[in-house]
This record gives C-alpha cells, sequence and structure tokens, in this order.
C-alpha cells in the first residue's frame, strides 16, 4: 500500500477582498453562516495582498480571491470552496460542519438535467 503524505496541519484559508465588493459581502456572509474560518486580507491596505491576488488573477486585482496552500480561487462561490475543503482540507472545516443540502430547485434541476 503505497504512503500517502501528510496532510498540512498548518493551512489557512486566505480570504482576499476589498472595501465595496459586494461579491466579497455575499462570499463572507456565506463563509460566516458555514462557520468556515479564514484570514481576510483587504488588498486596499495591503500592497503584498494585491500582489497575492494578481498571482492568481492573471494580472488583476480580482476579489474576492481564496488561497489555500498553493490553490488559488477567483470569485469563487461558497459551494465551490466547500467542495475542495471537503475533498483536499477537511481539517479547514468545523469539525461539526456539514455539507448544506442542495434546495428543491436545485434537485428538480439537477433531475431535468440529469446531472
Amino acid at each position: 500500500m503505497p504512503a500517502t503524505a501528510p496532510r498540512e496541519t498548518n493551512l489557512q484559508i486566505n480570504f482576499y477582498w476589498r472595501p465595496g465588493c459586494g461579491f466579497c459581502a455575499m462570499l463572507r456572509r456565506k463563509l460566516d453562516k458555514l462557520g468556515i474560518e479564514r484570514v481576510e486580507h483587504n488588498i486596499w491596505d495591503e500592497p503584498e495582498s494585491a500582489s497575492v491576488v494578481r498571482n492568481y488573477a492573471n494580472g488583476n486585482e480580482t476579489v474576492p480571491t481564496v488561497v489555500i496552500g498553493d490553490t488559488g480561487f477567483v470569485n469563487p462561490s461558497a459551494k465551490e470552496l466547500v467542495s475542495y475543503l471537503t475533498e483536499h482540507q477537511p481539517q479547514l472545516l468545523p469539525a461539526d460542519f456539514e455539507s448544506p443540502q442542495p434546495s428543491v430547485a436545485a434537485r428538480v434541476a439537477n433531475r431535468v438535467l440529469g446531472n
């Protein structure tokens, strides 16, 4: 049986944002509701944070940008982040975390579309 590399225990979720960003506020609310902790970086106050965002966003300062280890997400949905964390970094989810169930509309759409 092959050995697997241990998961990093010092990883954190880095959330890059700027004031007045509606997408940032929406993602922040959803992450709060899910109990997902993160370290927030205001790219307007921290030039090094703006540089990180440009690195992941093809030279643009597109926010929100979320970086977990070496993996970056530009304007991700909470669902996308939860999916990644569940599969790759479950230790960053709350101990009592339960993935949200899809809405009735989403379940119907999945059946109709065959997903």
